[in-house]
């Protein structure tokens, strides 16, 4: 009931307090988890991290590519988080950490250094939508410093006063480059005609900003091509990117170099962290229903309750 209902409709139907749902979703999970081995077969992983509270409260997941289940949760973001579960793993069956064969995550040194020493022999695949959004930040720092370029211009008014301070607001080319973000953001594809006009404008106007937003694309095209042509396609783009004399592309390119190994291996084996967010987006409503546990320990019961594929076995029923 925990899984599909909401606290209310838990709390008043069953004639008690949501505390006490806490305690039985912990001692479900802890009698379930122990007649299952959830951490058995696994070859293809996936790790993230969601907040599930304010002040940077995280939890650290893990997701079986093959099986799409949730399989591991643990609060922390931290070298010693991803640790516990290669503790955990290894404590499960002995020789389990060597046969994971592939592991895909954000690029986030944390997780890679850990899975670099704990699986030597894995395959380690930088997830796309990831590296992408490098590039998207970098696009963004170059329109802002366009905006702010703009604005120092004089294209500016005065809009009365806030918190003692005088108030302007942007005019003219910095009205439209602040709200040029979407269409710098999205894909070809899903611009609509005003945001494809606002591109040509940009393209006219700030040939800076067109260049930063043409690498953006480039980067998200080799996502798309076979693996033999992504290779030669990525050390193309650095070059390009190196080049550039943009300032935030050129450092992006650093990172791309750093990460080449990784993101060539997502575009082999096909491998993305679509799962793990998708995962990640019902932990988020699962925190909802979860909302008033004083500590995160019920979340995770419920979350594995929910996602990791071992349902209870309910009294008197096979």
């Amino acid at each position: 009931m925990a899984t599909q209902c909401s606290k209310r409709a838990i709390t008043e139907l069953m004639r008690i307090a949501w505390r006490t749902v806490a305690s039985i979703i912990t001692r479900v999970w802890a009698d379930t988890a122990a007649g299952v081995d959830a951490l058995a077969g696994l070859q293809r992983i996936g790790i993230d991290e969601i907040s599930y509270k304010r002040r940077h409260k995280y939890l650290t997941v893990v997701v079986d590519h093959d099986s799409g289940r949730l399989v591991w949760a643990c609060p922390g973001r931290e070298r010693a988080t991803v640790h516990a579960f290669f503790d955990a793993l290894e404590a499960s069956g002995q020789g389990r950490c060597a046969q994971i064969t592939h592991v895909s995550a954000d690029g986030a040194e944390w997780i890679a250094d850990v899975v670099r020493d704990r699986c030597p022999d894995a395959i380690r695949c930088a997830d796309p939508f990831h590296v992408v959004g490098w590039a998207t930040e970098a696009v963004d720092a170059v329109r802002r410093e366009a905006w702010n370029t703009a604005r120092r211009g004089g294209h500016t008014r005065n809009h009365g006063w806030a918190h003692g301070r005088r108030s302007t607001v942007s005019t003219g080319p910095a009205l439209a480059l602040r709200r040029a973000r979407y269409a710098l953001w999205k894909n070809p594809e899903n611009l609509t005609d005003r945001q494809r006009v606002k591109l040509a404008w940009i393209a006219k106007t700030d040939p800076r900003l067109y260049r930063a937003y043409l690498l953006k694309e480039g980067l998200r095209t080799i996502f798309k091509l076979p693996a033999d042509q992504a290779g030669e396609a990525l050390d193309s783009w650095v070059a390009w990117a190196r080049r550039c004399r943009i300032e935030s592309f050129v450092t992006l390119q650093r990172r791309i170099v750093g990460h080449r190994t990784q993101i060539l291996a997502s575009i082999a084996h096909g491998l993305s962290n679509g799962l793990i967010e998708s995962v990640n987006t019902k932990i988020r409503l699962i925190t909802r229903i979860a909302f008033g546990f004083a500590h995160p320990g019920p979340l995770i019961a419920l979350a594995m309750l929910t996602l990791g594929g071992h349902r209870p076995t309910l009294p008197g029923r096979q």
